[in-house]
């Protein structure tokens, strides 16, 4: 028993230790309880948070999410351009890329805006709260809720190992996608009137499924290739993506295709 501990003490302290010094120091990074603290209350939320709204009246929060879509959509503009310019700054490679550990002013300007990704899947998880509040919980399904709290552990551990690199892509593209996903949702939060500009929802998870694609193509080619690169994080990203691309392609089928069937017959 004694020795089980001792393991896990040095497992812990391994984790702590092995992470790069630049971002160590920065908020939620240097240790993985205050995320796993704060996942288990998101599970919380998601567990209870229908029961307490029950006899509630659902909130309609337009001004509110007005505000916060707006505001998620430019902090997404601001990480791709981040992203964008940076990699082009420092000659990133789009094939092998290891990552830049020096505290080089680009160097440090790509960690950063890991960083920011990061914590941009640590307000995300307002998405699902604002949707017990408005008691929409057919909208919390099992893609949603596993598909915000995995982002939180996966970017997590890339702040903390790998801030830049091959990575680079990955909130590139997703910061990208972001945008528009935003874009749709402070149009639908604008009210019944802006429905008519909506046409467009099946093209975004379309575009989320592009997305998965271009990361799982992008993942893989380093693992048959020479790349400085921890092949650990590209195998679990390639993995990961399938399990998206998999969700999302089910998801895709009952809204756009049988959804469509249903109304038909």
């Amino acid at each position: 028993m004694a020795s089980t501990w001792q393991k896990t003490q040095e497992f812990y302290n391994w984790i702590l230790e092995s992470g790069d010094p630049r971002t160590d120091p920065w908020p939620l990074v240097y240790s993985p309880l205050p995320v796993m603290l704060l996942f288990a209350f998101y599970l919380l939320v998601v567990a209870l948070g229908p029961f307490y709204m029950r006899n509630q009246k659902p909130l309609k929060l337009r001004g509110l999410l007005v505000a916060y879509n707006l505001s998620m959509m430019m902090l997404s503009s601001y990480m791709f351009y981040e992203f964008l310019v940076t990699s082009v700054l420092d000659d990133y490679s789009y094939l092998c890329q290891p990552v830049d550990y020096s505290r080089s002013e680009l160097g440090m300007r790509m960690a950063r805006v890991c960083w920011w990704f990061f914590f941009s899947k640590v307000i995300e998880l307002l998405d699902t709260v604002f949707i017990i509040l408005r008691k929409k919980q057919e909208q919390v399904t099992f893609l949603h809720v596993y598909h915000h709290g995995t982002m939180l552990f996966n970017w997590w551990s890339g702040v903390k190992y790998v801030p830049g690199g091959q990575a680079f892509f990955i909130g590139m593209l997703n910061s990208f996608v972001h945008i528009f996903m935003y874009g749709y949702y402070v149009l639908a939060s604008l009210g019944p009137q802006m429905h008519c500009y909506l046409w467009w929802k099946r093209y975004q998870t379309i575009m989320q499924l592009c997305q998965f694609v271009a990361i799982a193509v992008h993942s893989s080619y380093n693992l048959f290739t020479e790349c400085p690169f921890p092949d650990g994080f590209n195998i679990a990203v390639f993995l990961y993506i399938l399990s998206l691309i998999a969700l999302f392609l089910r998801y895709y089928y009952w809204t756009y295709t049988r959804g469509k069937k249903k109304k038909l017959t």
